[in-house]
């Protein structure tokens, strides 16, 4: 059954503010800029946000209560995904995210909508069909990266489907400026111009999977 993912917190309207800087470290108290690390509590399902000094204590542990949010944005020109799969995921919006739950140990299907982030749990044989004809999606860490889709199509202002790998709190960007933009029946043109920027944003600074990036 559908339900809110993760914890519904501040974060989601923080990150769709732009240029505020008073925020702080909810670990050590420090202040942070407006762009700054954050960190996943898996177990509670918590996005946190982090001074470097602290994000820098979790690179790379397994088995930690935290884990760092990566940086890097991947772009997926290749991926493949049909129609037909995409029908069947029964998301009923064309813009989503996918993620690997490390509390539940399946993969988690989330759509931004007016009321915040909502997720339903993939069948096995749904994520293969995803997975297996793209190797990229298979090298995801989990609880911190996820597969961002986009297929909104010529409506919107998309002329093609558009595939990324990236980091968690990103997508909940995308899910706070949905939530706090949306107006009337199908969003509004703000909320369209909001969506089409922060995708433009994220091709700007994405690489190509497979080239070499070290953030």
């Amino acid at each position: 059954m559908p339900q809110q993912s993760f914890q519904e917190f501040g974060a989601l309207r923080r990150f769709a503010r732009r240029g505020e800087s008073d925020e702080r470290c909810e670990l050590c108290g420090s202040a942070v800029a407006a762009e700054h690390e954050h960190l996943v509590e898996p177990g509670k399902r918590r996005l946190i946000c982090s001074c470097q000094a602290c994000a820098i204590l979790f690179s790379g542990q397994v088995g930690q209560r935290y884990r760092r949010v990566p940086t890097r944005v991947r772009s997926l020109p290749g991926f493949r995904l049909t129609d037909a799969q995409w029908d069947s995921l029964l998301v009923p919006i064309n813009m989503a995210f996918f993620f690997a739950n490390s509390a539940t140990g399946r993969i988690t299907a989330v759509y931004p909508s007016p009321a915040g982030a909502t997720e339903s749990l993939l069948t096995l044989e749904n994520w293969e069909q995803i997975a297996l004809p793209n190797a990229e999606v298979r090298s995801m860490q989990p609880d911190v990266e996820a597969l961002l889709v986009n297929r909104l199509g010529a409506a919107r202002g998309f002329p093609a489907n558009r595939y990324f790998l990236v980091p968690i709190d990103q997508c909940f960007k995308l899910v706070g400026l949905v939530r706090m933009h949306w107006r009337g029946l199908s969003g509004g043109e703000e909320l369209w111009r909001e969506v089409a920027d922060y995708f433009a944003a994220l091709a700007a600074r994405a690489v190509l999977a497979g080239e070499q990036h070290y953030a």
